[in-house]
């Protein structure tokens, strides 16, 4: 059985007196220094010389310093950056800076589990991972609620890394909703293979596929842009609040009569092994080498693939479309 913790198990006193540093401002980052900070903690913010989001989190009340400079104040170090950047910020700016018993953090597992950061055995390794996006994240907790969070123990150097742990879920609104005990290992591989054959590669090869189905047979790209992707979202809201036999009862018959005997026909048993070569890649470190290869030559590849999928059709209609619906949120990139 899950392992599931709540404020009740979480004691903010044991972070009480502790800088925490974290490192990165971005979508989880500035959510988790405004939220700690807010919940009585001590922090610091980690930036490079230079960074846009200095200013910004300069303004949101909270002190900054560059990263290397944080992380010598502090006693509780998150990094909060994007994973491929993790490493050589490690070098250069956090492992100068670890003295034995402090406690280092991530919200993801990949630079642990495959080995690019290798902390030193005396201080505490822990994960602390929301299971949303840093805007809802901060959200919640101004809302009195909060997201969900996985925690997880790699290094346990002063005996109390998971309760510290704990305490830093509760300050950033996690254990108002519940934190999940798992491992480095779990986390990563799920999470890889979550985004990859389902989330983000399953679903927006799916939608692809779908709108290049109803073009090839005739139908106006509008129209099969509207069947197979914005109405994507009003799908997963229902999913989201009450999974699929909530989704099934709040549709038509007719959709739902098509659900059970057109599914298996998309999804079949090749799709299935497909996603078992996934997982096994994952597993082996054969994704994770890939990926970290690709970083250090300068993403060519990486940077092919997306210009060719900013250039699908699919993406020009959607646009046009969006452009009509008020009532979205401007998309700032």
């Amino acid at each position: 059985m899950a392992i599931m913790y709540y404020e009740k198990d979480c004691d903010l006193g044991v972070l009480k007196g502790k800088t925490i540093a974290v490192i990165g401002y971005g979508s989880q980052g500035h959510a988790h220094a405004l939220n700690a900070k807010e919940s009585g903690m001590k922090v610091v913010v980690g930036l490079y010389e230079g960074s846009k989001s200095w200013k910004r989190a300069e303004a949101a009340g909270l002190e900054v310093k560059v990263a290397r400079e944080a992380a010598e104040a502090a006693d509780f170090i998150i990094i909060l950056i994007n994973d491929e950047k993790q490493a050589r910020l490690y070098q250069e700016s956090i492992k100068p800076a670890l003295k034995p018993g402090k406690t280092l953090a991530f919200a993801h597992g990949f630079n642990i589990h495959f080995g690019q950061i290798i902390p030193p055995p005396e201080v505490n390794v822990v994960m602390i991972a929301p299971k949303g996006p840093g805007h809802t994240v901060r959200e919640q907790y101004q809302a009195g609620a909060g997201v969900p969070c996985l925690i997880a123990v790699h290094q346990d150097a002063t005996g109390n890394a998971k309760r510290l742990g704990l305490a830093y879920a509760a300050a950033i609104g996690g254990a108002r909703a519940g934190v999940l005990e798992t491992t480095f290992k779990e986390e990563t591989e799920t999470d890889l293979f979550g985004e990859q054959a389902v989330l983000c590669g399953g679903v927006s090869a799916l939608m692809k596929c779908g709108y290049e189905v109803l073009i090839e047979a005739g139908y106006q790209p509008e129209s099969a842009y509207f069947e197979v992707m914005h109405e994507m979202k009003l799908i997963i809201d229902l999913v989201n609040r009450g999974g699929l036999s909530f989704m099934r009862y709040s549709i038509s018959d007719t959709a739902e009569y098509g659900d059970y005997v057109s599914g298996p026909k998309v999804i079949t048993e090749d799709t299935k092994k497909a996603m078992r070569g996934i997982l096994k890649d994952i597993q082996t470190g054969k994704f994770a080498r890939e990926w970290i290869l690709e970083n250090q030559v300068n993403r060519p590849n990486f940077n092919r693939l997306r210009a060719i999928e900013a250039a699908h059709p699919i993406e020009q209609v959607g646009r046009e479309l969006r452009s009509m619906m008020s009532w979205l949120p401007k998309v700032d990139r």
